[in-house]
């Protein structure tokens, strides 16, 4: 009997190895890995510059507390507002816990502007976490069962309307801040318009609203930019980062810019391990290997090729919705609940993901080789048609 509390339905498969786009079991067997770890193994496993620069790390210092000066967090900090132009950033260990940051930016900000029931707008199938703040503004009842009561101070909206976010606007004097994916990945790799996202942009300046993205999954260059808002050319007000910026060691971030800025002060907001040495290094060297590797160009790149031959092969089967995503995240619909096909691709040797029960998400990293993409593509078309056909 495991002593390990059980909140996974895990899979039958403990993995020894990593190297590249592959990781091997306890029994040797190899896996072509297109999930990363769900969008965290951005440089994917052992890589050899990550691999020597957190052992070099770990050599000198691995954790002096934030009573301290932190060189590591300058020095990702200033990377990171020169990727964004951006102008702060509060380091934590995770996506939930950027995410609690920024939900306790926007109600800090809103009673800085004398309103005293701060209210965020969020949006239908989002997924910002797992603590009581983010589990709240989650848009998923099947996570938040059993957890009631709900923190309250959120405002649901479907996804992508903004007519809906400008009804909230007419009728909610307490409305702050708005927080939304740009890329939906729980929800099932649901993408919003770029439109959608410049108009909320004005919206919200109009408003005096933030605008709060949460890019913990999309952001790093998963998308073929270092954003994905950055596709439509926008520059929200708090961003949150985490999964993909330490290609394995637990980092998040939360930035901001422009109405955000100096709204934390000493004391409001602090983190016992966020922004350690170690993590941060595994920050700056993966921000490092994505420019040096020029990695946003190749996840373009490589994104369409995989979504061609996708089409190319799933073309006229019955029961295939949808091919979607952009970059490294992609999405195929199915027209029914596909859970199985996660252990039937396990047994090929394939490491995919389903979510909003119907939708295959594949998230590979950013160094999967085309060769690598095409086998992928080989062999989870055959499991995606026998499944539809059965």
């Amino acid at each position: 009997m495991s002593h390990v509390m059980n909140t996974y339905a895990r899979l039958p498969v403990a993995f020894v190895r990593g190297e590249g786009a592959w990781l091997w079991d306890t029994e040797g067997k190899r896996y072509l890995d297109g999930l990363s770890g769900i969008a965290v193994n951005t440089l994917g496993h052992a890589h050899p510059r990550l691999t020597a620069a957190l052992s070099e790390q770990i050599g000198k210092l691995m954790h002096c507390s934030n009573v301290y000066q932190v060189p590591g967090q300058e020095l990702l900090a200033d990377k990171l507002c020169s990727l964004t132009n951006m102008q702060e950033v509060f380091f934590s260990n995770s996506g939930c816990e950027a995410n609690e940051a920024a939900i306790k930016l926007a109600r800090f900000y809103g009673h800085q502007r004398e309103i005293e029931n701060p209210a965020i707008i969020v949006m239908e199938k989002a997924f910002h976490g797992r603590t009581l703040a983010t589990l709240s503004a989650t848009g998923n009842r099947k996570v938040q069962v059993g957890f009631e009561p709900l923190v309250t101070g959120f405002v649901r909206v479907p996804y992508n309307d903004l007519t809906a976010v400008r009804q909230v606007a007419q009728h909610n004097s307490n409305v702050v801040a708005v927080l939304v994916e740009p890329i939906q990945g729980e929800g099932g790799i649901r993408t919003l318009d770029i439109e959608y996202l410049q108009q909320l942009r004005t919206l919200c300046d109009e408003q005096n609203w933030l605008l709060m993205l949460d890019e913990v999954q999309c952001g790093i260059g998963r998308t073929g930019k270092w954003f994905a808002h950055q596709h439509a050319g926008i520059l929200p007000d708090v961003m949150t980062l985490a999964k993909g910026l330490g290609s394995g060691m637990p980092i998040g971030a939360c930035l901001t810019a422009g109405k955000a800025v100096n709204v934390f002060g000493p004391g409001n907001h602090g983190s016992t391990f966020g922004g350690n040495p170690l993590a941060c290094m595994a920050g700056i060297t993966t921000l490092n290997v994505i420019e040096q590797d020029k990695l946003l160009a190749h996840a373009d790149s490589l994104g369409r090729f995989i979504q061609q031959a996708f089409a190319t092969q799933l073309e006229g089967i019955a029961g295939v919705v949808e091919i979607r995503g952009q970059g490294l995240m992609l999405g195929i619909e199915l027209a029914k609940p596909c859970g199985d096909l996660v252990k039937l691709a396990l047994n090929n040797g394939l490491l995919i993901n389903v979510t909003a029960d119907n939708v295959i998400r594949l998230l590979p990293p950013l160094i999967m080789s085309q060769a690598e993409a095409q086998l992928l593509v080989d062999g989870l078309c055959p499991l995606i048609k026998d499944f539809l056909q059965s």
